[in-house]
């Protein structure tokens, strides 16, 4: 797994609007490995998550991934608040996927650089990391649950954004 401050560099190339995926505090590694397989098969071009509190990549993650962890970068970061910053300094919007999302995601337009952040499997995103979003979204539910398990919230966002992206326009 790529580690340090050259991960920045292979982010937000091309011509296409760029998404890389930020994963605060994952801990469970069913949940990790999914959403690493999910982000691949949107063509995400980057996974950052942090250092500590978090759960690396293990043998668990690898599997669950289904070879995905092999095609994408996902990279270990001490300090994700930062790496927010350095994202938004290389033009990406940062969108936290949060229950009481200022918008409904399918309100959202993701023309632009994308820099998803999901939070962890019980307290969601951070308060410091939350506080550094530009916009946050909540996925529309009409049942009795209020949530989503992290790996399924963080695939109903991803899919969104793909869809949008790829989307021809008339």
């Amino acid at each position: 797994m790529p580690h340090g401050k050259s991960w920045s560099k292979r982010i937000g190339r091309g011509t296409s609007f760029s998404v890389v995926l930020i994963l605060d505090s994952i801990e469970d590694p069913q949940n990790l490995g999914s959403l690493i397989r999910t982000a691949e098969a949107c063509g995400v071009q980057g996974i950052l998550i942090p250092k500590d509190r978090a759960v690396g990549l293990t043998p668990t993650v690898v599997k669950t991934s289904a070879g995905a962890a092999a095609h994408i970068p996902i990279v270990r970061i001490t300090n994700l608040a930062q790496a927010v910053d350095e994202l938004k300094k290389k033009g990406f919007w940062v969108v936290g996927a949060e229950a009481r999302g200022a918008k409904g995601l399918y309100e959202m337009k993701f023309d632009m650089n994308v820099a998803l952040l999901i939070g962890s499997e019980g307290k969601g995103i951070r308060p410091l990391l939350l506080k550094k979003c530009d916009f946050t979204v909540s996925i529309p539910m009409r049942g009795k649950i209020s949530s989503l398990n992290t790996a399924i919230a963080g695939a109903v966002v991803l899919y969104e954004i793909l869809r949008q992206q790829t989307q021809k326009t008339v």
